[in-house]
């Protein structure tokens, strides 16, 4: 089977991966930055590379991601949505639901066996369930976004955070704060807001099992752990559950590039 690839031009960060034979032979992932052009370049190269191949031997480029017409050397380009479908059923064929949280928006899908998308909904009121809202957080609080989880997973009485609005949740956090609330407590409050966005969006596509968590918000431990207590059951997450719209990207070039069936009584 010959080499593919997808490069997730997200907000904040680029993905890319390379696949051979249905696994990861390569993946990278970088900051954006304004150069939307060049990060999907880079991203591309550094996967390519990790891969131990040439460009060349890459058969298919699927690009994807808000910046998905900027991948300029792609062969294709497939809206996210299709491509955390097709990525989740790939790398859990259970896969009926997706949960998406990224840095800018969330997301929900509902997808079939083959990973095809057959409803999905998405937050359309600024960034408060997303990654986003979580850096505003971690912003008022001056803390790294990678203690976020683990300080929330701390907090037994959390806040009632009533902000719809990324542009005012640090000064939300700032009040609480004042009010003398412990910062476990502000971001246990701060996750459980988020997870009662998402659910929103996913009761608007209607929860089937199993459900599968993606984004760069999968990595966040108080995330996984709210949504799975509201949700009442275990979510499918990965250590590559953040690359999953590239996976899903590089699985659809793998899609593309395979020989379409000869009709009946045809000699292929």
């Amino acid at each position: 089977m010959t080499d593919t690839a997808g490069v997730d031009v997200g907000s904040t960060q680029t993905k890319a991966v390379v696949i051979r034979d249905g696994g990861i032979i390569g993946r990278s992932l970088i900051d954006t930055g304004a150069n939307v052009s060049e990060a999907a370049e880079k991203a591309f190269g550094l996967a390519v590379a990790d891969a131990g191949i040439e460009r060349d031997d890459v058969g298919h480029v699927v690009g994807t991601g808000y910046g998905r017409y900027r991948v300029d050397f792609g062969d294709s380009q497939v809206t996210e949505i299709s491509c955390h479908g097709r990525g989740a059923v790939a790398m859990f064929p259970g896969t009926r639901t997706v949960l998406d949280m990224g840095g800018q928006d969330t997301k929900a899908i509902r997808v079939d066996a083959n990973g095809e998308v057959v409803d999905f909904c998405m937050n359309d009121k600024c960034a408060a369930g997303t990654g986003r809202f979580l850096g505003a957080a971690a912003t008022a609080l001056e803390l790294p976004l990678d203690d976020l989880g683990p300080t929330a997973l701390a907090g037994t009485r959390p806040v009632r955070i009533s902000t719809t609005c990324t542009v005012f949740a640090e000064s939300e956090v700032l009040a609480w704060l004042g009010r003398g609330s412990k910062v476990e407590d502000i971001l246990a409050g701060v996750h459980d807001s988020i997870s009662s966005r998402s659910m929103g969006l996913l009761r608007r596509v209607g929860v089937e099992s199993e459900i599968t968590f993606t984004g760069g918000v999968s990595r966040n431990v108080a995330m996984v752990e709210v949504m799975e207590r509201v949700l009442s059951q275990p979510l499918n997450v990965s250590e590559d559950s953040h690359f999953m719209g590239a996976i899903g990207a590089a699985f659809i070039g793998a899609d593309r590039l395979r020989p379409e069936p000869s009709p009946a009584g045809v000699a292929s």
